[in-house]
């Protein structure tokens, strides 16, 4: 008798369990979320709240060369990093090496169901992370070799895309690829203020709302820093966000990524003296 080996994705008749669950995410006029106090305010743009705690961890996935783990609040990701390889398909010799970056979403991460096939938003964050990465490694030290870099989001609550930028340098690092700097990377919320890292259910709508007059900013921007050269190697922004504006989230984007070092470079050491130890 034939077996059915086919993937089950879930019960046909299921409800979600967010019917059930009362959301303490509500906006307001005033402020993002309700509730939530402005602790800066900067040229007459106000910054809500302070960025989340983070968790950050090497040496997580023992089949891989360098691993990182990250937590930005509920946000959990996992970033592999495997040996260099020959380039696949590729006749011809390079100087340069080439990265190979695969950002995806677990099936349970999301309150909606994700495929096992990469859709068109995580094949963008692939790219964006790619084009972050090619600036922190050196590539011409791998000629003619690829190094592949896989980012699994676990849990899904905003800012997975600069955690995984983020574990990804940390990974990097660990592995022994010849790096030029360590990168870091923060999101930010722009409506009626800024607001660090936020949550997923803000971020979800924030993204699609942007007013048709232009009249306010509103949409969420990413950007990856190198540390020591001081340098922006990737900058990204969904939505509508003024000329002032963007000046002012840059600046606080960049003293965001400056105050994330000290913990990648803690962990770092940290699993650098593990490893001794044993």
């Amino acid at each position: 008798m034939p077996v059915d080996n086919r993937r089950i994705n879930g019960p046909e008749e299921s409800f979600p369990y967010e019917l059930f669950v009362r959301s303490k995410l509500k906006t307001t006029e005033n402020a993002p979320v309700e509730g939530l106090q402005p602790s800066k305010i900067e040229d007459g743009l106000k910054t809500f709240g302070e960025q989340r705690k983070i968790f950050l961890q090497t040496g997580v996935v023992s089949q891989a060369k360098g691993s990182a783990y990250i937590e930005i609040g509920r946000t959990k990701v996992t970033v592999s990093v495997f040996d260099p390889r020959e380039i696949p398909k590729k006749n011809d010799y390079g100087l340069k090496g080439e990265i190979f970056c695969e950002f995806k979403y677990a099936p349970f991460s999301c309150t909606k169901r994700k495929l096992y096939q990469q859709n068109a938003e995580e094949k963008l964050y692939s790219s964006i992370m790619k084009k972050a990465l090619e600036s922190t490694v050196c590539l011409f030290e791998l000629p003619n070799f690829q190094v592949d870099v896989y980012a699994m989001v676990l849990e899904e609550d905003g800012s997975a895309l600069s955690g995984a930028i983020t574990a990804a340098g940390v990974a990097l690092a660990e592995a022994g690829v010849p790096m030029y700097d360590l990168i870091t990377s923060v999101t930010l919320g722009i409506k009626k203020g800024m607001l660090l890292e936020p949550p997923f259910e803000l971020s979800s709508g924030w993204k699609a709302e942007v007013d048709a007059s232009e009249s306010e900013s509103c949409g969420i921007m990413v950007i990856s820093k190198l540390h020591t050269h001081k340098q922006i190697c990737q900058f990204y922004q969904s939505g509508f966000v003024s000329k002032e504006c963007v000046k002012q989230c840059i600046k606080l984007l960049l003293r965001q990524c400056d105050s994330l070092v000290p913990v990648v470079q803690k962990c770092l050491v940290k699993g650098i003296v593990s490893n001794i130890k044993k």
